[in-house]
């Protein structure tokens, strides 16, 4: 079952999925979950050149073999992965020589996701994240120029993750392609990211959540995500999902190993576009997003 909705971005002509497939920490089942992901619906998957938390080549092999099955096509399918800097790398399992220069690693990093994700008839990157700002805020403008070089021809658009709204702003305002994507762990530490939520929506990027359930169990709990379960027809787990990207232009990673979690996830996406559509609950899901508001506003 394909995901019929889409984070459509018109200012930078990107669409990313409503729910992006992760695949961080599936080690050596990680080809066998990407099948299953895409095989269930998902159309989406992120992963990233860090060898210490993804098995990017696995990635490729899950992504090759489910469109051997003909489930979809390559342009069906988001793909977007990461250049990890040093600081967050084992040294002694890099995708690039350590000792080299800045632009020769992004360039090491990004050929080598290339390869890893190598698809007929064409290979390219639907979405190259920078995984976190560098120790400056002048070497990661260097950083973003490097990755500007490369789209739109093997990389469409470029994206950030890990960033604070200062960096955000410095970004969008000094870069040719602006971000499509900001990648931001999503939980009360932050204010929920209310700033940089903000922006987003003011500058039309993606906002992409991760740790959503696991890092906010809270929220799980509250009123705003019950009424939303009940009223939708779907479990709690799956409302937090959609209070979430009822905040506007979000995206969720999604990393479930579960396969029927996969298949009821997504469904339960396509029950809240249905629900939603209907005049009567139009109303009623405005209150519950209001009162979701509240709650992840600090």
């Amino acid at each position: 079952m394909a995901n019929p909705l889409s984070v459509p971005n018109a200012k930078l002509a990107v669409k990313v999925p409503r729910f992006v497939y992760g695949t961080a920490w599936k080690k050596d089942q990680t080809a066998a979950l990407v099948s299953q992901a895409i095989r269930s619906g998902f159309r989406g998957i992120d992963t990233a050149a860090q060898p210490k938390h993804y098995k990017e080549d696995l990635v490729g092999d899950g992504i090759r073999e489910a469109l051997r099955t003909g489930v979809c096509r390559r342009e069906d399918l988001h793909i977007q992965t990461k250049f990890t800097p040093p600081s967050g790398q084992d040294t002694a399992n890099l995708p690039y020589a350590l000792s080299a220069d800045l632009e020769t690693q992004i360039t090491s990093s990004i050929n080598s996701s290339l390869r890893h994700l190598e698809t007929e008839p064409s290979t390219y990157i639907d979405m190259l994240i920078l995984h976190s700002p560098l120790d400056t805020i002048t070497t990661t403008l260097a950083a973003w120029k490097h990755f500007e070089s490369r789209v739109p021809h093997q990389i469409r658009s470029l994206g950030i993750s890990n960033t604070n709204l200062s960096t955000l702003s410095a970004v969008f305002e000094h870069s040719t392609v602006k971000p499509a994507l900001v990648q931001n762990r999503f939980y009360s530490g932050t204010g929920y990211d209310g700033p940089v939520r903000a922006f987003c929506e003011e500058n039309g990027i993606v906002y992409q959540s991760f740790w959503t359930l696991t890092g906010n169990p809270g929220l799980l709990k509250s009123g705003a995500v019950r009424d939303a379960a009940k009223e939708i027809g779907v479990s709690r787990e799956e409302a937090l999902y959609l209070c979430v990207m009822g905040l506007g232009n979000v995206s969720v990673l999604n990393g479930t190993t579960n396969a029927q979690r996969m298949t009821g996830d997504l469904e339960g996406l396509d029950t809240w576009q249905a629900w939603v559509e209907a005049d009567a609950n139009r109303e009623r899901w405005e209150a519950i997003m209001a009162s979701f508001g509240r709650a992840v506003t600090r």
